[in-house]
């Protein structure tokens, strides 16, 4: 719960916080203790009357990414940053979202996938472009990268592309090795750094 307790220090700092409504404290309540789903729950009564709490959305497309419902939870930081373009962690959680919509969504084309994973990386780079000292940003876009690259070496007729697969695990190696200069004791990201490495080398 660490990082929920520092997300609300950052709403009262940065000025986010605003009057509570009574569904809008349960639903906090509910996610300081984990239970996103009653979080939803009372959130998305909140925000019905308030569409443009900044604090309630932020905290409803928190809790949906916590459930698992990714694409409300881009949506619900769509909305946050349409209010708040600077909302760094905003745009941390929607990558994410989109990150793994990329790569768990079944029923989707490549071409969607390709969309969401693009989208990723535009999330993560804007987020560093607004706390660059934020390590997990590079790790995180690190992965988005490789993501894209696998996607874009598959030999699929009108979808593979040698050029984008290629600068898209550089770029993966970029970030991950920034990643190792500052932390160079962290062997998950040693072996993901050779993991990517080798995927270029064998790129055809």
């Amino acid at each position: 719960m660490k990082i929920i307790f520092s997300f609300f220090c950052l709403l009262t700092l940065t000025g986010i916080a605003s009057a509570q409504s009574s569904y809008q404290k349960v639903g906090q309540k509910a996610l300081i203790d984990g239970d996103f789903k009653m979080a939803v729950a009372n959130l998305e009564k909140a925000i019905a009357t308030d569409s443009n709490d900044v604090n309630t959305l932020y905290m409803l497309g928190y809790s949906y990414y916590h459930s698992s419902n990714y694409p409300k939870a881009v949506s619900t930081f769509n909305r946050l940053i349409s209010l708040r373009p600077n909302e760094n962690s905003a745009y941390y959680y929607r990558g994410k979202a989109r990150n793994i919509m990329a790569k768990e969504s079944k029923n989707i084309s490549n071409s969607d996938r390709e969309k969401l994973l693009l989208g990723s990386i535009r999330d993560f780079s804007k987020a560093i472009q607004l706390d660059e000292n934020d390590i997990k940003l590079y790790q995180n876009r690190a992965l988005a990268y490789r993501d894209y690259g696998v996607l874009k070496a598959q030999k699929i007729p009108g979808f593979y592309d040698k050029g984008k697969a290629m600068q898209a695990f550089k770029s993966c190696i970029v970030d991950f090795q920034k990643v190792l200069d500052i932390n160079p004791g962290r062997k998950d990201i040693s072996s993901q750094l050779e993991d990517a490495r080798s995927y270029l080398e064998n790129i055809k």
